[in-house]
């Protein structure tokens, strides 16, 4: 479609025509793309943008199985494939999810904060209340996670800094409080999304990845970046053609262009999908009692995958409510 027949077929709001624009300059200027799709509504209208855009020859679209996956997502990647006419190729994980929990440990409150949980359980720590200094000489090959048990980073600027413990509130009492009696890790994020898409990009020599980060979404993975484009140096260039999308801007993306996305949306009634059953969600009861309702053979699955963690995050955040109360009840 020539740049001119695009813009006119789109809706009179500046965030997509935007969009379009760039992403078709993006797409002539690359020949090897790869674009994750995960079956959520971002991926979704991130795809149709590009094939809108003319890159559907030149776009390797691929689905990273996690090994823990709604029926609802299958489907929609199936969906996908019949509506534009492409095969999706599904990636396996390195290690699915349910064997990353079982070697190294359940994920809990967020990637940062179990990483540094899982380097202190990793050198015995005992949740101990002392000076940076004394602790170093107990565990002196532990100097990071140390360092953010002591609220060390921000110490400098004299502020708190979102590497320090305290950044999550009460995070530090509750831990001295109830130490956890399970392991604790983030490698399921590793090993079943972040390296099968790393390897599959160095052995397919794709020059520009296309992934569905908004803004607009927040968290860390949103906070990483200041723009949509980043220019590779050793690898591919990474592109996020949705950055700079609202919500209300993807709505009428959706509208305009007839998208439709997943059940987990349409029929369950979620606003956000990651993967399934994550405890770092800050919804994860709530998509708990849809996965209840919809696909019960699943929510039983992951029970036994995250349950540990589910008990855990429930116990800090009624820990955290009580020393509010406390705090509010000395002012």
């Amino acid at each position: 479609m020539s740049y001119g027949a695009l813009l006119d077929s789109a809706p009179e709001n500046l965030a997509i025509v935007d969009a379009l624009a760039k992403c078709q300059m993006q797409v002539r200027r690359h020949q090897k793309i790869m674009c994750s799709v995960s079956g959520g509504s971002d991926s979704d209208v991130m795809m149709d943008l590009i094939i809108r855009c003319g890159g559907k020859d030149r776009t390797t679209f691929v689905f990273f199985n996690t090994g823990l996956e709604y029926e609802a997502t299958k489907r929609q990647i199936q969906h996908l494939n019949e509506k534009y006419g492409v095969e999706i190729q599904v990636i396996p994980p390195i290690k699915p999810i349910p064997m990353c929990v079982r070697e190294y440990g359940v994920p809990f409150w967020s990637k940062q904060v179990s990483d540094m949980i899982e380097r202190l359980q990793n050198h015995g720590f005992q949740w101990e209340d002392e000076p940076l200094d004394v602790l170093l000489q107990k565990y002196p090959k532990c100097k990071s996670a140390l360092r953010w048990w002591c609220n060390d980073w921000g110490r400098e600027r004299g502020r708190i800094s979102n590497f320090d413990i305290a950044y999550v509130r009460y995070l530090k009492e509750f831990l001295i409080a109830h130490p956890p009696t399970f392991r604790i890790s983030n490698k399921c994020c590793q090993y079943a999304k972040k390296s099968p898409a790393k390897k599959y990009v160095d052995e397919h020599y794709c020059d520009l990845n296309c992934t569905g980060v908004r803004q607009a979404e927040g968290g860390s993975r949103a906070t990483r970046y200041k723009n949509c484009y980043t220019a590779g140096m050793d690898g591919p260039s990474q592109y996020r053609p949705l950055f700079w999308f609202s919500d209300a801007d993807k709505a009428e993306y959706d509208k305009h262009y007839g998208i439709t996305h997943s059940d987990c949306y349409e029929v369950w009634g979620m606003k956000r999908t990651g993967c399934a059953g994550c405890p770092f969600g800050r919804r994860y009861e709530e998509e708990l009692a849809l996965a209840e309702k919809y696909e019960p053979k699943f929510h039983k699955a992951m029970l036994k995958v995250f349950g540990p963690s589910y008990e855990y995050r429930r116990q800090f955040e009624a820990f955290r409510e009580e020393m509010r109360q406390r705090e509010c009840g000395q002012e």
